[in-house]
């Protein structure tokens, strides 16, 4: 039965009741019945729809533009679809919070189901409520205080200073730590992502050096006996001379004796070993056993290949057994000998590539390996010496340079690695947050390695492939943590416990 139906049946019982009732009491029946359909009217005539309510005044700046279809495209500048269409501006008062509105699906109270005779209306009223929600509604689980403080509402509500409690969605705490940021609150804060990926951190070390000679590559010219210097060849300190080539002539009397000797005994092995520990070449021993002469002045020649680095020789000098007559070194090895500090000591081993540079050669580098750390700290520098080996072919690397070392530290081995901007380091834990798509972050606790070249290695807690956040991060912790916290809080179950909190149910 429909409910027009059932007024008029009702209107018409009422006239019939009060017909008679006047019958029988001799009174006029026309104003109590009127009177009586009226109020019964007024009880269950639909009660008319209010006027559409103007829409609520926007305010505050422009944050960005819209689509005008709804589309998730967003410009912080206007700008126009390819049909034509201006976007649509959006101001501060439309998006200022990380929750989404709510969808506006709920019934007027007073269109809410009354009770009657009738049971259609009932029937009506139950299949309303059986009605799924409409897409995209979701349901409010509670409300929280819009600053952070432990206490919630099942009831929207205002703080002590007029501030709207935030509304929970359902679904939003099912996800544990994720954050769900709104496009235009992504679009105005700058958030910004990149890949997780496997590549070299390393972190160089850069210290000063110094050139200096391959130790190993050094020899000295001198006699082994009292001698005088009979003549010097044209040799200077900085020539460069030949393995064999004759540097000094030397007299020296034990020498001479031991010759004559050798001479006066052929054959005699005394004589010979006595000459060759006297530091007399084979050479020279040989042309005296050919020629049975003494020669006046034995001819000293240089040991090696290499640039005289120093010549103390003067002709008509006397030289002691063991002074130095020319000093030769082979600079075609050289070695950079760098200060490394001890607070980067632990980062240094042996083999690593090394960088170097010259102050005197600007735009020019050399390669080389570190091929020993100096067992000791200085004390007055509190640095260690380490050792690079560099070839030296054309000689542009000499004695007491000064360059500048870099040297590549880490594990030369690809690792996973994300940008140092997102890695948000508390002191105590580092924190990463991955992007989840459709607005979605999650923080995510890991566990870093060494830094080098913009770079943080990352042992555990990201994969590579995953979405990293690099930019705007601290305003998604800032609510992450905020979220964190209300987690540790129950939810109030119902207004009474509400009202009550911590009474008894």
């Amino acid at each position: 039965m429909s409910r027009a139906a059932w007024l008029v049946g009702t209107l018409a019982t009422l006239a019939a009741g009060g017909t008679g009732y006047v019958v029988g009491h001799g009174e006029n029946p026309v104003p109590a019945l009127a009177e009586r359909a009226r109020t019964e009217f007024a009880r269950w005539a639909p009660t008319p729809m209010p006027a559409a309510q103007a829409p609520a005044k926007v305010t505050g700046p422009v944050v960005y533009y819209q689509d005008p279809d709804g589309k998730p495209v967003y410009s912080l500048s206007p700008m126009t679809t390819d049909d034509g269409r201006d976007f649509r501006a959006v101001h501060a008062s439309e998006d200022v919070r990380f929750d989404e509105p709510d969808a506006d699906g709920a019934m007027p109270a007073d269109m809410a189901g009354h009770g009657m005779a009738g049971h259609e209306m009932a029937a009506d009223t139950a299949k309303a409520g059986d009605a799924k929600p409409a897409a995209g509604a979701r349901r409010v689980l509670y409300y929280r205080n819009p600053m952070g403080l432990p206490d919630t509402s099942v009831t929207p509500k205002k703080d002590s200073m007029g501030m709207d409690y935030i509304p929970v969605y359902e679904g939003e705490d099912a996800g544990g730590n994720v954050v769900t940021v709104t496009p235009g609150k992504v679009q105005r804060t700058g958030v910004r992502t990149e890949i997780a990926e496997r590549r070299v951190v390393a972190q160089p070390v850069r210290v000063p050096g110094t050139v200096t000679l391959d130790e190993r590559r050094v020899t000295v010219v001198a006699t082994r006996s009292d001698a005088y210097v009979d003549h010097v060849e044209n040799i200077t300190t900085g020539d460069r001379v030949r393995r064999g080539q004759p540097l000094v002539h030397v007299y020296s009397p034990e020498i001479n004796a031991a010759a004559a000797q050798l001479i006066a005994n052929p054959g005699f092995d005394g004589a010979r070993r006595r000459l060759q520990n006297l530091n007399v070449s084979e050479g020279v021993i040989d042309e005296m056993e050919r020629t049975r002469r003494v020669p006046m002045a034995i001819t000293w020649s240089s040991p090696r290949d290499g640039l005289v680095l120093q010549r103390t020789a003067v002709e008509g000098m006397k030289a002691a057994a063991g002074d130095t007559l020319f000093r030769i070194g082979d600079i075609s090895t050289m070695w950079v000998l760098a200060d490394v500090p001890e607070r980067d000591l632990a980062n240094v081993r042996v083999g690593q590539a090394a960088t170097v540079r010259l102050r005197s050669a600007p735009g020019r580098t050399f390669s080389g390996k570190v091929g020993v750390i100096y067992p000791q700290v200085n004390p007055e520098t509190r640095a260690t010496r380490v050792r690079i080996e560099l070839p030296n072919p054309d000689g542009t690397l000499l004695p007491d340079m000064y360059t500048d070392v870099e040297i590549a530290t880490g594990n030369a081995k690809p690792v996973v690695a994300v940008p140092d901007d997102a890695v948000i380091d508390t002191g105590e834990r580092q924190v990463v947050l991955i992007d989840r798509g459709e607005g979605r972050f999650e923080p995510k606790a890991v566990k870093v390695g060494v830094r080098g070249g913009g770079y943080t290695e990352i042992r555990d807690g990201v994969l590579a492939g995953d979405t990293i956040v690099t930019a705007a991060n601290f305003l998604i912790d800032a609510e992450s943590n905020l979220k964190a916290a209300l987690q540790g809080m129950a939810p109030p179950k119902d207004d009474r416990q509400a009202a009550n909190p911590g009474g008894t149910p």
